[in-house]
């Protein structure tokens, strides 16, 4: 199945996006797709052969799932490249514009039990709360 990709305009610089897509605490801060869910936890080993783990879960914890894999690759401020541990692959090229610009760009393997185009929606909802918190932050 082809890979779905995305884009998103971040009005910061790489260094400040790349802290804040692989800072623990700015995870918790960004990563769900929906304002009623949040993320209690995450464990990042940013390294090629590292885990990393992210809790997402509804704020009344009626649902809740865990996001984890490992890093394949990882070019510092420029490429992060993991497998799920569902063996779905993920790629995130993080491209400098300019001094103040970084563009994020997304490719990620659908997974089969969810339509494509909802499953589009629900990642770019995450890119885009992760786009709000940089840029106000």
């Amino acid at each position: 199945m082809d890979s779905v990709r995305m884009e998103i305009r971040i009005l910061e610089p790489v260094t400040k996006v790349w802290e804040y897509f692989t800072d623990p605490y700015h995870i918790r801060k960004w990563n769900f797709a929906y304002d009623k869910w949040y993320c209690p936890s995450a464990e990042i080993d940013l390294r090629e052969g590292g885990r990393f783990s992210y809790r997402m879960e509804a704020k009344d914890r009626t649902f809740g799932l865990d996001f984890a894999g490992v890093f394949t690759e990882i070019i510092l401020m420029e490429l992060i490249r993991f497998t799920l541990d569902d063996g779905r692959k993920v790629e995130i090229r993080f491209e400098k514009v300019d001094e103040d610009t970084t563009d994020i760009v997304e490719f990620f393997e659908p997974e089969k039990e969810n339509s494509r185009e909802m499953q589009r929606e629900s990642w770019y909802a995450i890119l885009n709360n992760f786009h709000k918190y940089v840029e106000n932050h």
